[in-house]
């Protein structure tokens, strides 16, 4: 082949690649921190936010957006990889876990594609990057920075709207509190109002950093060539939001502009000022700006994208996940169609208020706690501090609070039965990791990813695992042979819930199953150990009571059995409160952490053993 030919044919293809690069639509995402549907264009007349409300004005906002996770760093993995966190292993806060080798994160595609890709500057994924993913990710990263006449993909993530800002003192109220709507699990005292009435201030602020921002666009010429999306990472800051499945920690704004230029790519409801009915979850961002790009999402993406080339039909149903909630173990699944949202805790002997350091720094969670321990508060206002029920069901249309749990009602025994079977449905498919004890999850994936392991049904058996965990945590007293037998399984995740659920029956479940209980005290598995250690000390006889707490006090200490094991061990001891009063000098003894574990959860176990033992430990590293 000559040179004149070869020339001729990259020129050709580099002229393509120009022209097609030239049509593609520049994408500019508006994020900020823990901001529920509180704008004025979704009905809010309490909020101030005229740059979003005209954003709204010109596009489209959509009406039920559910964040995955209700806290940050589990709903920006959802985001940035279209996968749910409970598939990869990820689901469970600041945690970090690998991708399989075949996974991008959508940035990856999108420079592929000749894009410009810039994240001003939030990651905070529970996943390793691997390879280049940002093109700049900084506080300094701009669409400014592109070649010129390059197409650009930009997030400006907007901080002032986080917990940690809706608590700051002093600070000078713009919001009137007295005017705050007070949600019915709420308190209504003035710590209440006035840091409702700060989030909505910081609202406002936020507002006019996204004005400002579009503003960029405007006087750059960009308007008609920018599609643009404004969200929050989930629902507000305030407590019984963030952190937990309701609707009110999942909720969050959607907003969608489209210039007329690339109206082809808009949903078939793209109508400018218009409400779209299409329920939205966060898998679904990563596809849908990988359509807009005309690249056709990859098939293990979890989501569906609801713009561009590929676009999908909407979704029946939206799933939320609430694993490990910094220092605290938890496990709940919820999901929610147009009207109703059903949760399943199967760890309902556990309170939705346990004590997450960073929560309790708001004053709403203080004086909410204050008053529940003095015996000043009524129903619905006591629910977060007591055991969590293991079915939840809420009509939005009539209880927007989600106070009035339908769970029981013969009338709405055909919706219960619906959810709880998307839910399992859900669970199943996507291979949820959440049913392994985070410590056994890692063990089990040892030489793979969580994700290919919990793809494999012989090395995860998620259906038998899922079987006991229901059966675990329904609490009905006729499972309880059931889970005695259970104890004899040779999965060591079937064991540990088979424990659970005696210990769930009290009483009665520990007594009739004591004896294997107490065999299992040198189970191989560490969490089938800790499970039935919970199990004897709370509610065993006497003569098995030193075993177990030794067992715990075996376990607790991160530098011989790593983080996943201590703090699953730590947690129990404190839950046991004075039954394991004896550990607490040992305690003081431990070092603080595990020196593998990664640096994102090194604060968690100083975080327990402060409140633990009521010092400030985590000074002692």
């Amino acid at each position: 082949m000559n040179s004149v030919l070869i020339r001729s044919l990259l020129f050709s293809l580099f002229f393509n690649v120009v022209i097609y690069a030239s049509e593609l639509p520049n994408i500019l995402w508006l994020t900020c921190e823990d901001t529920g549907p509180h704008l004025g264009c979704y009905g809010d007349t309490y909020s101030k936010t005229p740059n979003l409300d005209k954003l709204a004005s010109k596009g489209v906002h959509y009406k039920v957006v559910w964040s995955t996770a209700p806290v940050c760093a589990p709903a920006r993995t959802a985001i940035i990889t279209g996968v749910y966190p409970s598939s990869l292993g990820a689901e469970h806060m600041r945690s970090l876990v690998k991708m399989p080798s075949f996974m991008k994160m959508y940035p990856q595609y999108l420079r592929e594609a000749g894009y410009y890709c810039s994240n001003n500057n939030k990651e905070d994924y529970n996943v390793e990057k691997t390879g280049k993913v940002w093109d700049d990710s900084s506080t300094k990263a701009h669409w400014k920075n592109r070649k010129p006449g390059q197409p650009f993909f930009a997030i400006f993530n907007y901080l002032m709207t986080h917990e940690s800002q809706i608590r700051t003192r002093p600070f000078q109220l713009k919001h009137d509190p007295s005017k705050v709507r007070v949600p019915a699990y709420n308190p209504d005292t003035p710590e209440v109002r006035y840091d409702w009435a700060q989030y909505y201030d910081r609202i406002t602020e936020m507002d006019a950093r996204a004005g400002a921002a579009l503003s960029e666009i405007e006087q750059a010429g960009l308007t008609d060539n920018t599609i643009v999306f404004f969200y929050g990472d989930h629902g507000s800051g305030m407590p019984r939001n963030k952190r937990y499945v309701y609707d009110s920690g999942l909720h969050v704004g959607l907003i969608v502009y489209i210039p007329e230029k690339y109206q082809h790519l808009a949903p078939p409801d793209y109508k400018p000022g218009g409400v779209s009915e299409r329920l939205i979850s966060f898998v679904d961002l990563a596809p849908t700006v990988l359509s807009i790009a005309g690249i056709k999402p990859p098939d293990w993406i979890e989501g569906k994208a609801f713009m561009g080339k590929f676009i999908q039909p909407s979704p029946k149903y939206l799933f939320g996940l609430r694993g490990r909630m910094d220092e605290r173990c938890d496990l709940s699944r919820s999901v929610r169609n147009q009207r109703y949202v059903y949760i399943r805790n199967y760890m309902p002997f556990l309170i939705c208020g346990q004590h997450v350091s960073y929560m309790f720094e708001t004053p709403t969670t203080r004086i909410w706690k204050k008053l529940y321990d003095e015996g000043k508060l009524k129903p619905p206002k006591t629910y977060f501090w007591e055991p969590k029920p293991p079915e939840e069901l809420y009509d939005l249309e009539n209880d927007r609070d989600e106070v009035n749990n339908l769970a029981n009602s013969p009338v709405h025994k055909e919706i219960l039965s619906e959810l709880r079977s998307a839910l399992n449905t859900h669970i199943l498919s996507t291979r949820d990791t959440g049913f392994l004890p985070e410590a056994d999850m890692h063990t089990r994936a040892q030489g793979t990813t969580i994700y290919e392991m919990a793809h494999s049904k012989d090395k995860y058996p998620l259906e038998k695992i899922l079987d006991v965990a229901d059966k675990a945590s329904n609490l009905r007293m006729e499972e309880t042979n059931f889970l005695i037998k259970s104890l004899d399984d040779n999965d060591p995740a079937v064991r540990y819930w088979a424990a659970l659920g005696l210990l769930m029956r009290k009483e009665n479940g520990v007594v009739q199953g004591e004896q294997k209980l107490v065999k299992l005290l040198d189970d191989k598995s560490p969490t089938v150990r800790i499970a039935s250690a919970y199990c004897l000390a709370q509610y065993g006889q006497d003569s098995n009571y030193a075993k177990a707490l030794n067992t715990l006090k075996e376990l607790s200490d991160p530098s011989k059995n790593g983080f996943f094991v201590s703090i699953l061990a730590l947690n129990v001891i404190d839950n046991l409160g004075n039954k394991a009063n004896e550990l607490k000098e040992y305690l003081k003894t431990i070092p603080v952490e595990d020196k593998f574990a990664p640096q994102r959860l090194k604060s968690n176990i100083p975080k327990l053993l402060s409140h633990l033992l009521n010092t400030n430990i985590a000074t002692q590293e």
